[in-house]
């Protein structure tokens, strides 16, 4: 027994035990569970805990009994696939609140748990069970279903792109999304959601939803294309007569919204992380929850706009009422494992109700992609959803006003991406030509003057600050600048810093094949690891991304040439090798058109390299810097070499009064 994989050890015999009921009654516990808990209990007990065992064995087999014999009631379940459901009420509305309010009873309905029968006042009652129906709205961009049941829109696709499947891309339907007015009537609340609306006008650009109370009053809730912006729908809500109905001490009505955001995307994790909701405070910049864990947030200003954000695309509601907003904004994203979807995002909000006898709220959605001009365009900041880099002003400028003309430019007359930012790669290169020529400039002068500095560091080693300072002595001499070579490249740091941000947010790259790569947006795979391996396939991954490994090497081989041109013999020298290794993990998960561009970047700084080294004269070089030395007005010394003269003395002062 003791050689069997099912074998428990004694000391985990009672919490294993303990576990188990807990997993029985969750409905989680397995027959090898069960099996393997008395195994251990028979291999372990002995006479003085017979007994025990027998009490413990008695209870267990008593609880696997009951809960075994307690089945789970099945769950209706909705394929993504729409379908039309009915819903009818009893007869005998008697029968139906005694059957309501009986113990266990559940609503048929699956979209939405409905109101107890008795809390229903009577005049709601006609229109609280019906039949549902879906009608199409559609243009060139959106396909949309607006159902009766809610007065929603229920389903919302993208008709210009696909999901990594290839298959149509479904931003929500109606298992993932719920929407709907919440009013209170006193003592009940009624929320649309739960109401079955009559479809009063059906055009093919509009759709008006009507739940009709006696009297006149109703709610309406109104869809429209929009003509000019496809992506967008306007939505109104229409409350007519509804003042008498709503007791006048309520001055708000609740708008809750509900979206699990659906996996559309093949890199899950990256996806996840992108996903996460953004607001506009009235008059302020952008805002958002954290991507990367669970976040709830209660907002004390009023917003004008919400939206559900995802890697590449987004749903967002925007107020269009002037002078009144979303108040009272309380919002909520969780992440969620496994399934179909990555997060389930919650927003819930109020509206200003003044009690007049027609009460109407302008508002309007967009579905659709993540595309910088299409959100600029609509000038409310939505495309600050796009992380170009926005903590950053000077990242944000060279995405908005450099990077993305440019790429734009170049795709007007070129289709291949890959061609692209290769031609990009090539631009950028020329724009910071002259700080890699003055840089290069500045390492070659360092290395001709390495001879020199050696014997400086050859007399001087043992006092640091003297060597310092006759270093800087040397270089004001030879006009050389020891941060001629640093200089260049921080400015340059910027770019390289928004191209980190542009590729793996540029929707233009989604499923864009290049070579071996089917999609610039995400990691290029030539073949997927089996198994998996502790630590290393956490910090790697599961897959080789071809694109990265060329990034790794180059950026390896640029450090060795960049190393053997210093003339600082550092022995930290092998900590510039670490961090190509350290990002071979972090960019094998990364966009592969950033992989890409950082190749392409390295290869023409190879060739850049080799025609400076052959155009440049280290012998004129080193004649140049000795015709400086001679000059006069090197003599002047700079205010680094006065201050290291000043820490020097001060030094010395300190070791004589020591010595004394």
């Amino acid at each position: 027994m003791r050689g069997s994989i099912l074998f428990v050890p004694t000391n985990t015999i009672l919490p294993y035990g303990n576990r188990l009921i807990d997993e029985q009654a969750k409905g989680e516990a397995t027959n090898n569970d069960k099996f393997a808990y008395f195994c251990g209990l028979i291999e372990n007990m002995d006479r003085n805990t017979v007994t025990g065992i027998a009490l413990i064995a008695i209870i267990l087999i008593g609880t696997l009994v009951f809960f075994d014999n307690k089945k789970p009631e099945p769950q209706t379940s909705k394929s993504r696939t729409e379908t039309t459901q009915t819903v009818s009420a009893p007869n005998n509305p008697a029968a139906a609140a005694n059957n309501d309010t009986a113990k266990g009873k559940q609503a048929n309905d699956t979209l939405a748990h409905a109101k107890p029968k008795s809390l229903i006042p009577a005049e709601w009652e006609a229109i609280t069970h019906g039949q549902n129906k879906d009608y199409p709205l559609e243009n060139s961009k959106l396909k949309l279903r607006v159902s009766t049941k809610g007065g929603k829109i229920s389903y919302a696709e993208l008709k210009d792109y696909k999901t990594y499947k290839k298959t149509p891309l479904v931003l929500f339907d109606s298992t993932s999304n719920k929407y709907g007015y919440e009013f209170s009537l006193g003592a009940q609340t009624i929320n649309t959601e739960d109401l079955y609306f009559t479809a009063t006008s059906v055009t093919p650009s509009s759709v008006e939803m009507t739940a009709a109370l006696p009297g006149g009053k109703a709610i309406k809730q109104i869809y429209t294309l929009n003509k000019n912006e496809e992506y967008v729908v306007g939505n109104k809500l229409e409350l007519v007569g509804m003042n008498d109905v709503i007791p006048q001490k309520i001055s708000d009505i609740f708008l809750n919204w509900e979206g699990k955001i659906i996996k559309n995307e093949q890199d899950s994790t990256i996806s996840k992380n992108n996903t996460t909701i953004h607001y506009r405070t009235v008059e302020e910049t952008p805002s958002y929850l954290t991507e990367t864990k669970d976040a709830d947030e209660k907002l004390k200003k009023d917003v004008d706009w919400v939206s559900f954000k995802q890697q590449f695309f987004c749903q967002t509601l925007i107020n269009t009422n002037k002078g009144q907003y979303f108040s009272n904004g309380e919002l909520s994203s969780q992440a969620l494992t496994g399934g179909e979807y990555n997060k389930d995002l919650k927003a819930t909000m109020t509206l200003p109700y003044a009690h007049g006898t027609d009460e109407s709220y302008n508002m309007k959605f967009y579905f659709g992609p993540l595309h910088y001009h299409t959100l600029a365009h609509m000038d409310l900041d939505l495309e600050r959803q796009i992380p170009l880099g926005w903590s950053f002003f000077i990242t944000s400028w060279v995405n908005r006003f450099l990077v993305i003309p440019v790429f734009d430019f170049f795709s007007r007359f070129i289709g291949n991406f890959g061609i692209i930012i290769l031609l990009l790669t090539i631009f950028i290169k020329l724009i910071v030509l002259p700080l890699t020529y003055k840089s290069y400039m500045s390492t070659a002068k360092m290395k001709v003057l390495k001879p020199e500095l050696d014997e400086l560091k050859e007399k001087f080693g043992k006092e640091p600050t003297k060597m310092q300072a006759e270093q800087m002595k040397l270089y004001r001499k030879a006009g050389v600048s020891p941060f001629g070579g640093c200089l260049p490249l921080l400015l340059q740091f910027p770019i390289l810093i928004a191209m980190f941000r542009f590729f793996p947010s540029s929707i233009e790259l989604r499923q864009q094949g290049f070579l071996w790569a089917h999609d610039l947006s995400t990691y290029d795979s030539i073949y997927h690891i089996p198994v998996k391996i502790p630590i290393i396939t956490q910090f790697y991954g599961d897959h080789v991304s071809l694109f990265t490994i060329l990034m790794t090497i180059s950026t390896l081989i640029y450090t060795r040439l960049n190393n053997s041109l210093s003339p600082q013999q550092n022995e930290f020298k092998w900590l510039s090798y670490i961090m190509p290794i350290f990002f071979l993990g972090f960019f094998n998960n990364y966009s592969a058109g950033l992989s890409m561009y950082y190749f392409f970047f390295n290869i023409l700084t190879f060739l850049q390299q080799y025609l400076f080294k052959k155009f440049i004269d280290e012998k004129k070089l080193l004649a140049q810097i000795e015709e400086n030395k001679k000059k006069p007005g090197n003599a002047k010394k700079s205010k680094l070499q006065l201050r290291l003269e000043e820490i020097q003395k001060q030094q010395q002062h300190t070791a004589t009064r020591t010595r004394k």
